[in-house]
């Protein structure tokens, strides 16, 4: 039976969608990328064998089940290899395929379509892999009220886009940057500790400075978040107001009676559990009522999804 939910005030993180700030953000990239395989020349194996006035239309495969993600940016970067190349998706981001299916096209100039070749497919093998493994998730916890959340476990450069796979497998954002939210985590607290500050004391001095710093509309959607590692903290902090307690490394029975005490004494806090979250052990976490589930899985353990570039 799934947890009713409680009447959480936390407001949420920013989530990534397609739209043209990711497009500009993947066409920067795309310059860079197209430098690693190409230096300052080209892809002499083609000039050396094509015609400059072969053209070809190839076929995107996924070799294996799974979901796909990052067709547009995909496309964005075809235009950036070549602005007559045309990239064709033949299913939208977040669909399941099965392994053969088509899932793109991309046509032009011969010369083009393999020089662009690796850098799409690496970009959709990439995101299809982590929109794949976050769906795994999702699905594991089906029946719950639990959400998956990703972490800042991201490759460098690709924060935008691992992020942008992970809602396409259906899980959600957690902070995109250390700009976005107040999160006290362990060595925030092993700081503060030294200068004297309980947990508690380190939620209700972040709270105040967000108060005193932003302006009303920052201050209504900055998360204050800190992280414990036992059922002792809970108390103290939740009498400190935060918006969400990040449960670090709890076993299921510490995890659920964590959910008692926050239902008891501050039902609007939202509870988040994190580390180990895998697939094999999610359902297990999500079962016990906590709210969510933050787990950098998806983007730095997951395989990439097997797709090709066939001609047909």
């Amino acid at each position: 039976m799934p947890h009713p939910a409680p009447p959480h005030r936390c407001p949420e993180f920013r989530q990534v969608a397609w739209d043209e700030h990711l497009a500009a953000h993947v066409r920067q990239a795309a310059t860079a990328w197209f430098a690693e395989d190409l230096g300052h020349e080209c892809d002499w194996t083609s000039v050396s064998l094509i015609g400059p006035e072969a053209v070809s239309r190839l076929e995107v495969v996924a070799r294996k089940p799974g979901v796909i993600a990052g067709l547009p940016a995909a496309a964005v970067v075809a235009t950036v290899a070549d602005p007559e190349l045309r990239f064709e998706p033949a299913v939208a981001d977040g669909a399941t395929v099965a392994a053969g299916d088509v899932v793109a096209t991309l046509a032009g100039a011969t010369r083009s379509v393999l020089a662009a070749e690796r850098v799409v497919l690496n970009l959709v093998g990439r995101m299809s892999g982590v929109a794949t493994a976050t769906r795994r998730l999702v699905d594991a916890v089906a029946g719950t009220s639990c959400r998956v959340y990703d972490t800042r476990k991201t490759v460098p450069g690709w924060r935008l886009l691992d992020k942008y796979a992970v809602r396409m497998g259906g899980g959600w954002n957690h902070r995109t940057g250390l700009y976005e939210a107040i999160l006290i985590k362990d060595n925030h607290r092993a700081a503060c500790g030294l200068a004297g500050l309980e947990p508690a004391d380190a939620v209700r001095r972040a709270r105040a400075f967000v108060e005193r710093t932003f302006p009303p509309a920052r201050v209504a959607a900055m998360v204050v978040e800190i992280e414990i590692d036992s059922v002792a903290d809970l108390e103290p902090v939740l009498a400190a107001g935060p918006d969400v307690v990040l449960l670090d490394n709890m076993g299921a029975a510490d995890l659920a009676h964590c959910v008692q005490i926050r239902s008891r004494e501050a039902p609007a806090v939202v509870l988040e559990a994190s580390g180990g979250i895998r697939p094999e052990t999610v359902a297990a976490i999500a079962a016990t009522g906590v709210d969510r589930v933050s787990t950098g899985w998806p983007t730095h353990d997951a395989p990439w999804l097997d797709v090709a570039l066939d001609w047909r």
